[in-house]
């Protein structure tokens, strides 16, 4: 009786061992068979891309990350999606794709490019830089973010060479706005719009006119220390430009009758440009 038990008991373990070898020979195929479907879906993808049907390219892209999530393939199809969309301007399109890349692989080593892919997205967007502040200031956020983590990728020259050109952008805005209030003669006004350029855009090319409209603003109020700090900055740093020469040029007359002379020359100029917007109404 025990003998029997023994054989009994000998044979459900050879026969759970031979069910066991043969599960995992079973989940071999079936996982080398999904990488082959997700290799064909892949390179379904790629051709499409070529062929410039990005939508069916994506498609593709998106199944073959599905397919097998685990694979070394489903990050690389999921970023190849987000580029296939940004290749036609589907810029919306390419951004969710991204936005869920990151979520989703956040140690992925193509972070970078993410990143970088994204603030071209919004990049692209700008036209007007009135209208589109939103796309200006995510684009920024997504170059700056490539800048301060991967400073030795080779996305990081680009991107510092876009926030220059956005940092631009901001700058021409503030100067626009700053040159009315100016001729308006709201000082207070003109004088926060120019100083927003001389702290945080100083590297662009606007940052020598807005040290001179400082120089002018502070010399008509009567404020001379002011005015001669912007002015040494101007001279410091831009000496040999057209703007530190016209400022210079505000302390070689008198400063009373220099003063004087600017107040009635914005005058002047505010009523011709009165005079002739009456003309055309």
């Amino acid at each position: 009786m025990l003998i029997n038990k023994i054989f009994l008991l000998f044979i459900i373990i050879i026969f759970s061992f031979s069910c066991s070898k043969e599960e995992s020979r079973k989940s071999i195929i079936s996982e080398k068979s999904l990488d082959m479907q997700v290799l064909e879906a892949y390179e379904e993808g790629m051709n499409s891309l070529d062929g410039g049907d990005v939508i069916f390219a994506a498609k593709k892209f998106n199944e073959a990350e599905l397919l097998f999530p685990q694979s070394k393939w489903a990050p690389k199809s999921a970023l190849m999606a987000a580029y296939s969309y940004y290749s036609q301007d589907y810029y919306s399109d390419a951004i969710m794709e991204l936005e869920r890349f990151i979520k989703v692989y956040p140690l992925n080593k193509n972070l970078d490019y993410a990143y970088y892919l994204m603030g071209l997205c919004y990049y692209e967007q700008i036209i007007d830089e009135e209208k589109d502040l939103q796309s200006i200031t995510n684009a920024k956020q997504n170059f700056n973010i490539v800048l301060k983590n991967y400073p030795e990728t080779e996305y990081a020259i680009d991107s510092s060479f876009k926030i220059d050109l956005i940092n631009d952008i901001l700058a021409s805005k503030e100067m626009y706005i700053g040159r009315y209030y100016f001729d308006k003669e709201k000082w207070i006004a003109a004088i926060n719009r120019f100083r927003t350029v001389t702290d945080n855009y100083e590297t662009t090319i606007y940052t020598q006119e807005a040290l001179h409209r400082l120089v002018e603003i502070y010399y008509i109020l009567g404020l001379k220390e002011e005015s001669e700090k912007y002015a040494s900055l101007l001279g410091y740093n831009y000496q040999s430009s057209e703007w530190y020469k016209r400022s210079y040029g505000l302390f070689n007359l008198k400063y009373k009758q220099k003063r004087e002379e600017l107040i009635n020359k914005n005058k002047k100029s505010r009523k011709i440009i009165e005079k002739f917007k009456s003309l055309l109404n």
